[in-house]
């Protein structure tokens, strides 16, 4: 029997500790930037509420329960408000899962138990090359191609659009965005269902079509779901792309798809013209709703996705 050297375990908790202090180190880095970013923007998000602004002479700050719930992104002296974006928002972002998400679990579910492996080999590596590609790509296509349809199918209805800039440019913009990623997870998902169980429910005489959608996408529902998740995310969080075919309307909400829109992103991002001024600081109270509603709709989809699992297992 070989007999253990007291110094090279010795040595060896001293390696242990040394990598446990390193990545201890680390995990504190990285909670440290990300608190000093929310930190951040929290403070200079809080200034225009508490800090009075010089305009043409008067003197004003801004009244946070306008700015939450007002109609008419600046209206002097009544200054901005976010409530009708806030409802652009999340209403492009649901009109785009719907779309999104059914393309998205078909084509995963083609992709890994339908497709022959080298065709389902050629699609996955496609939709990783999809899910690769620049935010600003997708918006030069959706602001030379999506928006001249858009045009050309709001002249069908008789309505007049802004050039095709519209909510509904916006909404097929985000989809076309979000299916790689809430796709690329779903095929993840469906690929780690048993083959045990798939070979069970044809033998007892399921039909390989009945299997695939009652089974393996019932066994795979919370990580598509989890897709899912990341795919709300980035069509919240979206901004170069939208602001491209959004219109960035004043007034609101709208809810007719061939309207111009505005919303919390491209709100943001038009408005770092200046470095100092009111109108730079509220785009960061801007950015503190949008991290607030980001957080909110995680936290009750975490919920409805322990739920869904929870119920797989059952």
């Amino acid at each position: 029997m070989k007999k253990v050297d007291a110094s090279s375990i010795k040595k060896k908790t001293i390696i242990d500790q040394i990598v446990k202090i390193v990545f201890l180190a680390i995990t504190i880095l990285c909670a440290s930037v990300i608190i000093f970013i929310v930190s951040f923007i929290l403070i200079k998000g809080i200034t225009p509420f508490v800090h009075r602004y010089e305009i043409d002479g008067q003197f004003y700050s801004v009244n946070f329960f306008r700015f939450l719930g007002g109609t008419t992104w600046y209206q002097y002296p009544n200054l901005y408000s976010i409530g009708f974006i806030v409802i652009n928002t999340i209403y492009v972002t649901f009109l785009s899962l719907l779309i999104a998400v059914p393309i998205s679990v078909l084509t995963a579910l083609f992709i890994s138990k339908i497709a022959p492996k080298k065709i389902g080999k050629f699609l996955n590596t496609i939709i990783e090359i999809l899910a690769s590609i620049p935010s600003i790509i997708y918006g030069l296509f959706g602001a030379g191609v999506i928006t001249l349809l858009v045009k050309d199918t709001a002249s069908l209805f008789h309505y007049q659009s802004a050039g095709g800039v519209s909510t509904l440019a916006s909404v097929l913009v985000l989809a076309m965005m979000i299916i790689p990623t809430i796709t690329m997870l779903s095929i993840t998902a469906i690929q780690s269902v048993k083959d045990d169980l798939i070979k069970g429910s044809l033998a007892l005489g399921a039909s390989q079509t009945q299997t695939n959608f009652k089974l393996v996408l019932t066994s795979a529902k919370s990580g598509i779901f989890s897709g899912i998740i990341l795919g709300v995310g980035r069509a919240l969080g979206e901004a170069t792309a939208v602001s491209m075919v959004a219109g960035n309307a004043d007034v609101g909400p709208t809810f007719n798809l061939f309207d111009t829109t505005r919303t919390l992103t491209t709100t943001m991002l038009q408005g770092f013209q200046e470095t100092t001024g009111l109108n730079y600081d509220i785009r960061f109270s801007v950015g503190v709703v949008l991290i607030v509603i980001i957080l909110g709709t995680n936290i009750i989809l975490n919920i409805a996705k322990k739920k869904i699992g929870r119920g797989v297992l059952e």
